[in-house]
């Protein structure tokens, strides 16, 4: 008889349960049983009610702020290395941390040098993430990272529409690279927004590259916070004439009073994944499901095919 690769279990940090129980329904499985002891003082201890000897294992769990979360990712890596399974697959739709990938100023971390290495030395032998704040993150690793773009969500949805005058735009220089992949996808025009910040979440000034006149503009970028570069790019643009303005991120973390500053704006609508548990609802906001992006792609690795249509614009 041939060889029957056994089937994977999947398990969800509480943070993620939602989202874990979509990707477990779209991989045809249910998810594990993980019971979570809390001591008074906010302790907690992750327990894998299930053999996972020999087995292997996909930990589904997004890294948004707080600490916690990362911490409880952390926690099943570790209790999964030592329950003796045999792959250990990080699965982290949201990477936290990722902002700060560089030392910008003196005396500060490299938080996200510091998250791959925790993830290694907990115990995950392999990562799967999506729209990483930035693509050098990767190197941070010594184990495989698939890291997969929501552009395969975002692409298909923003075609349905079929606007007329499209024109893709990048709310900073830093996504330009980004903005200029979704326009030749689209075969669309771009422009750029500069911006000066006079801290962080705080925009002293913000200026347009190129024309937006008669233009339906699509905003894209890696993640929304506070919305405020948003808001005010989409404000600035529909000043200088565009015909309308929506914005596409893929990790909606919108914090403060970013869901007040939508509402207020001149956004048409702001598309993002189910990466991170949305807060609240918004007729404003529209959420696509990145879970049978994430299932594919784990049953792919699980198979040994290939996964790079994944990783195209």
């Amino acid at each position: 008889m041939p060889y029957q690769v056994p089937e994977p279990k999947l398990f969800a940090c509480t943070q993620s349960t939602a989202l874990g129980e979509k990707i477990a329904e779209s991989y045809g499985a249910n998810l594990g049983s993980v019971h979570f002891s809390r001591y008074s003082d906010g302790e907690f201890q992750p327990s894998f009610e299930e053999s996972i000897r020999g087995a292997r294992i996909f930990i589904i769990g997004s890294t948004h702020p707080g600490p916690e979360h990362l911490m409880e990712m952390l926690l099943m890596l570790d209790a999964a290395k030592r329950a003796s399974a045999r792959h250990i697959t990080a699965v982290m739709p949201y990477f936290g941390w990722a902002r700060q990938d560089r030392k910008d100023k003196p005396r500060v971390p490299i938080a996200a040098k510091l998250v791959a290495k925790m993830l290694e030395t907990a115990g995950a032998t392999r990562i799967i993430t999506m729209d990483l704040h930035a693509d050098q993150i990767q190197g941070f690793f010594e184990k495989p990272v698939d890291h997969l773009f929501a552009s395969t969500l975002f692409l298909p949805y923003l075609r349905e529409l079929n606007l007329d005058n499209l024109c893709v735009a990048s709310p900073d220089m830093g996504g330009s690279k980004r903005a200029y992949a979704y326009s030749k996808a689209l075969e669309s025009h771009v422009v750029i927004c500069y911006k000066q910040r006079a801290k962080a979440n705080v925009i002293s000034h913000m200026e347009l590259i190129g024309d937006v006149q008669g233009k339906n503009v699509v905003l894209v970028d890696d993640l929304v916070d506070t919305a405020g570069t948003l808001t005010k790019a989409a404000d600035l643009m529909m000043d200088r004439g565009a015909l309308s303005v929506r914005a596409i991120t893929t990790h909606g973390l919108l914090s403060g009073d970013a869901y007040e500053k939508i509402q207020s704006s001149k956004l048409t609508e702001l598309i993002i994944t189910d990466s991170i548990p949305s807060q609240r609802a918004s007729d404003k906001v529209k959420v696509l499901s990145c879970s049978h992006l994430f299932a594919d792609v784990m049953h792919r690795v699980h198979h040994n095919t290939s996964i790079s249509s994944k990783f195209l614009m």
